[in-house]
């Protein structure tokens, strides 16, 4: 799952939702004086990753990616799954997304809670661009694999463009749909039934 999923997958302490929102760019002496929630945080990310990781749904989700980019297969699936968490919100949150997203934001300009740089600049384009309502449009989904390919092509020193993948989502967009709908509830109870 990808950055929506997390925060909507939190308890609605700010320090939580951005430790699991951000757990993957908060790691090792950085978590060192982080706060207990924002610590429970990240343990829910990495439970969310691996039941999301070896799931057969979230395989048979992986399969319909091109041979093109079947090796980030994971990463676009879990990029996938937050427009279709974000296309059919309502059925999961009595909230609308914007509300939702507009009050995860308030709550992260209140907060104190120092955050190394580039965690504190990423959070910052999230907040700023509306990254977490951008996944209710195909063109949001391809705008952030766009920015996934920048960082890919610079950390490895050759070209990506995982935003091609979008074809592949609106392809098979009715199985990825079906393969969603049925996975995200399991994915909530898991949540529901951890311990942190």
């Amino acid at each position: 799952m990808n950055w929506l999923a997390h925060v909507f997958l939190s308890e609605p302490s700010v320090e939580f939702r951005l430790g699991n929102l951000l757990a993957d760019l908060v790691r090792g002496e950085e978590r060192v004086g982080m706060s207990v929630d924002f610590l429970r945080g990240t343990q829910c990310h990495k439970a969310i990753d691996a039941f999301t990781d070896a799931h057969p749904i979230v395989r048979r989700s992986r399969s319909r990616i091109s041979s093109e980019h079947r090796r980030f297969s994971g990463v676009l699936v879990d990029v996938f799954y937050d427009y279709f968490l974000a296309t059919a919100w309502a059925q999961y949150s009595s909230l609308p997304l914007a509300a939702f997203t507009a009050d995860f934001y308030a709550d992260v300009q209140a907060t104190s809670l120092q955050l190394p740089q580039s965690a504190r600049a990423t959070l910052d384009r999230i907040t700023k661009r509306d990254l977490l309502g951008q996944y209710q449009r195909v063109e949001g989904v391809e705008h952030s694999l766009r920015r996934l390919s920048t960082y890919l092509s610079s950390r490895w020193r050759k070209p990506f463009a995982l935003e091609r993948s979008v074809s592949d989502l609106v392809r098979h967009e009715r199985e990825f749909t079906d393969d969603f709908a049925e996975f995200f509830p399991q994915l909530q109870a898991h949540v529901a039934g951890l311990s942190l």
